[in-house]
C-alpha cells in the first residue's frame, strides 16, 4: 500500500473537566499532528501525471484550513467545564465542545472533518497527535 504522511504543528490550550490531575486546569500544548493518507483503491489507479497519489501541498492546504486554523492559538473546553467555570465563557478564542478535548477526542474530530473534505479517492489511514515530545494518541484505520 502506498501512503503519504504530512506533519502539522499547532498551539492549543485546553482543560479536561472531571479529571483528577493537573490537566483539569487550563494549560497549553505544542501539538504535532501526523496525517497519513492512502488511495481508496489500488495505488496504480490513481497515480496520474505528474506521478502523485495526492500533492503534499493539497494535503497541507486541506488540513491547515480544516484543522490547524480551527485549533491554532485557541482554547478548547467542554460545556461541562464551562458550567463549572462560567467566568471563562467570554474568552476571545474559545471553542466549546460537547465532549472533553482530550488528545483522543481531538483525533476523532480531525478524522471526522477530513473524511468530509478529502478527495474521494483518498482516505485517512492513520493519525498521531503528539501532546508532548514523548506522548501521543494514535488512530489507525481498521
Amino acid at each position: 500500500m502506498l501512503q503519504l504522511t504530512k506533519i502539522f504543528p499547532f498551539e492549543t490550550a485546553h482543560a479536561v473537566h472531571g479529571y483528577d490531575g493537573p490537566c483539569k486546569n487550563i494549560h497549553g500544548h505544542s501539538y504535532e499532528l501526523h496525517v497519513t493518507v492512502a488511495a481508496t483503491g489500488p495505488a496504480d489507479d490513481f497515480i496520474a501525471p505528474p506521478g502523485f497519489l495526492i500533492d503534499f501541498k493539497d494535503i497541507k492546504r486541506i488540513v491547515k484550513a480544516e484543522i490547524v486554523d480551527y485549533f491554532d492559538h485557541k482554547l478548547v473546553l467542554s460545556k461541562a467545564y464551562l458550567q463549572a467555570h462560567p467566568e471563562i465563557r467570554e474568552h476571545e478564542n474559545l471553542i466549546v465542545w460537547e465532549y472533553e478535548p482530550s488528545a483522543e477526542n481531538i483525533l476523532l474530530y480531525t478524522r471526522q472533518q477530513l473524511k468530509k473534505i478529502l478527495p474521494e479517492h483518498i482516505q485517512v489511514r492513520s493519525m498521531r497527535l503528539y501532546e508532548t515530545r514523548t506522548s501521543y494518541a494514535e488512530w489507525i484505520e481498521d
